[in-house]
C-alpha cells in the first residue's frame, strides 16, 4: 500500500492531540467546567478515532486482501468508530449539558447556524465517504476518499482544541 507513511504520520499527529488532551485534563487540581471537560473528552475521542482509522488500512494491507477489501474494511472500522464515539459522548453529563447550553436564546443565531452547517458538512464527509467506499461506487477514488476521512477526523480534534483554547475560563481575580 502506497499510503502507509501518510497514515503513520497522521496517527503520530493524532497521538500528540491525545497527549495535549491528557495534559489539559490534569493541568490543574481545581474543578473543571462542563465546557472544558466536554471539549477535552472530544479532543481525546477524535484523536483516538484518528489513530485507529489511520492504522486500520496499514494493518489490513498486510493480509492477503484486495485493495478494495482493505479500504472497505477500514471504512467499516471508521463507521463503527463513529458509533462508539457517539455512544460514549452522548452518555456523559457534560455533553448533555453542553448541548442544552448550545441552544440557549442568549447565543446569537448566526453562531447556532454556523455550528449546524459546519457539523453537517463535517459529518457528511466523515460518514458518506466510508459508505461510498464500502459500496464500491468510486473504485479509483477509494484511497483518496479514505485519506480525506482520516484527515477530516484529525481536523475535528484540531477544531475542538482550538475551541477549548477560546473557551477557557478567565483567571480568578485576586
Amino acid at each position: 500500500m502506497q499510503d502507509t507513511e501518510l497514515f503513520l504520520s497522521l496517527a503520530e499527529i493524532a497521538g500528540v492531540f491525545v497527549g495535549f488532551g491528557s495534559l489539559i485534563a490534569v493541568r490543574s487540581s481545581g474543578p473543571s467546567g462542563r465546557v472544558e471537560v466536554g471539549y477535552t473528552r472530544g479532543i481525546v475521542l477524535f484523536a483516538v478515532l484518528t489513530i485507529v482509522t489511520a492504522l486500520a488500512p496499514v494493518i489490513l494491507a498486510r493480509y492477503d486482501l484486495t485493495e478494495h477489501q482493505v479500504w472497505a474494511l477500514s471504512s467499516v472500522v471508521v463507521l463503527l468508530g463513529w458509533v462508539v464515539f457517539f455512544v460514549v459522548q452522548v452518555r456523559t453529563p457534560e455533553y448533555r449539558a453542553n448541548i442544552a447550553a448550545g441552544h440557549e436564546p442568549t447565543r446569537p443565531r448566526w453562531a447556532i447556524a454556523f455550528d449546524w452547517v459546519a457539523t453537517g458538512l463535517f459529518m457528511t464527509v466523515a460518514v458518506l465517504a466510508p459508505i461510498i467506499i464500502i459500496l464500491g461506487v468510486a473504485p479509483g477514488l477509494e484511497a483518496t476518499l479514505y485519506s480525506t476521512v482520516v484527515v477530516v477526523i484529525l481536523l475535528g480534534a484540531a477544531w475542538l482544541l482550538l475551541a477549548l483554547v477560546y473557551a477557557q475560563r478567565e483567571p480568578a481575580s485576586a
